[in-house]
């Protein structure tokens, strides 16, 4: 075969939630395997919702206080697991900012809002300015105000976002896709789904990512 590779079509369904330090850095291995493969893929992302803690309430709960409860982790190795998950993400191009009083939050709204950029073709653009603002700006995802704000940034109209978050228009239909992906037996994340047919689990490595891609990749071109 002589010339270039052709490019191949790839579907990335990313099932994930805003709070999530290891979506944003699974994403960003990802983006970092495929930047390792240049012009073979011509990719079609898609973000998908996962709730890491559908009950919580409005008022949110100290992170410490939620992880201690949820997994049993003492302070000392949130602390260690917090240094550890900043310096990964430094190394992509992420950065944490964990800070004494920081409170995990219900995302149920930050998802509605998710499934309405992807209509205006901006989901990917509202994902990460999300991770960003939990993460890096230390601000409430649940927040209304903060949520428009959010979506501004994004590329998104803020009147049109208050209106999508005060008629909940989206409730509905975001509820139905975390059922669909609770039914696949999907009850952690990321998980990240290729072609509709390879399910990668957890934040890979990029090395991983470049070895599933390429054997996807090898396989198309096998069939075309």
């Amino acid at each position: 075969m002589s010339g270039s590779l052709p490019e191949m079509p790839l579907q990335i369904d990313i099932v994930s939630d805003v709070v999530c330090p290891w979506c944003i850095i699974g994403y960003q291995q990802l983006q970092r395997a495929l930047a390792e493969l240049p012009g073979r893929f011509d990719v079609d992302l898609h973000w998908h919702p996962f709730e890491l803690n559908p009950g919580m309430p409005a008022s949110g709960q100290d992170l410490r206080e939620h992880l201690a409860q949820k997994y049993g982790t003492t302070p000392a190795q949130s602390a260690a697991a917090r240094e550890r998950l900043t310096t990964l993400a430094e190394s992509l191009g992420f950065r944490f900012d964990y800070f004494d009083g920081m409170r995990m939050v219900n995302t149920f709204r930050a998802h509605q809002l998710l499934h309405w950029a992807a209509e205006e073709g901006r989901q990917t653009e509202l994902k990460l300015a999300l991770f960003e603002a939990f993460f890096t700006r230390r601000e409430d995802v649940n927040d209304e105000q903060v949520l428009v704000t959010v979506a501004a940034r994004a590329g998104l109209s803020s009147a049109d976002a208050m209106t999508v978050l005060r008629d909940a228009r989206y409730a509905m239909p975001v509820r139905e896709a975390q059922q669909q992906w609770l039914d696949r037996e999907m009850h952690a994340v990321p998980n990240f789904v290729f072609n509709q047919q390879f399910s990668v689990p957890g934040a890979q490595e990029a090395d991983t990512f470049v070895r599933v891609l390429t054997r996807i990749y090898d396989q198309q071109l096998a069939h075309a």
